[in-house]
């Protein structure tokens, strides 16, 4: 949607009312999200985007959160974002998961995803668009929105990628533990995702802390 970019292009000329850094406008802005922090099965996939300056808007007329699309429009537009884009996805395991717990892993995985985007744009003066309510931990200028997804362009792009990279790597493992009924549930625990860890138990892939309140 046109009012996404427009979005990006208010709040890195510091026009929104929404910043509160030392400069007073920025060359570009990087937005990054995750997708899997809920689910009790997978890794936690993060992915940064960086529109480039002759971005298509017209193109993007259905960008919005991942989570409020159909599959087939995500699909679509997954490949024009990497077309339009400097882009990174990432996945943070699951042993990493259970090491530092799902939000720092989340938060690193987003981290990773901005400084391979940095490298890959060679931009000089970005300001990082986090989804959420939390910062990640480094130096560069950052600006957390609940509900970046739906607002901002670079975002929502990054929730696209993060979701159906994380979704085809679900569909995978699917193949390997089909009792699981993961390529549907994605790994979220489900009815019938209970029933089946009750009957096969859980596997190498399932967060076991995750679990412990549950089974």
């Amino acid at each position: 949607m046109i009012e996404l970019f427009e979005f990006d292009k208010k709040i890195k000329e510091n026009k929104t009312g929404l910043l509160n850094l030392e400069m007073s406008s920025y060359d570009t802005v990087i937005g990054t999200d995750e997708a899997g922090r809920g689910p009790v099965a997978g890794d936690v996939y993060t992915a940064a985007v960086c529109f480039k300056d002759d971005v298509p808007i017209e193109l993007f007329s259905k960008l919005n959160d991942s989570k409020k699309l159909k599959e087939e429009t995500r699909e679509e537009l997954y490949d024009l974002i990497k077309k339009y884009s400097y882009w990174s996805i990432n996945a943070i395991t699951i042993k990493q998961i259970e090491e530092i717990n799902i939000l720092q892993a989340s938060l690193l995985g987003m981290k990773i995803s901005i400084l391979d985007v940095i490298q890959k744009s060679n931009v000089k003066n970005p300001l990082c668009l986090v989804d959420g309510n939390k910062k990640i931990k480094f130096d560069l200028p950052q600006k957390t929105i609940v509900k970046g997804d739906s607002k901002s362009a670079s975002i929502a792009a990054a929730s696209i990628l993060a979701k159906v990279e994380r979704d085809r790597y679900m569909k995978k493992l699917s193949l390997k533990y089909p009792e699981y009924n993961w390529n549907k549930n994605k790994g979220y625990l489900t009815k019938s995702h209970i029933e089946a860890i009750k009957k096969y138990g859980i596997c190498k892939y399932h967060r076991k802390s995750f679990l412990k309140n549950h089974i």
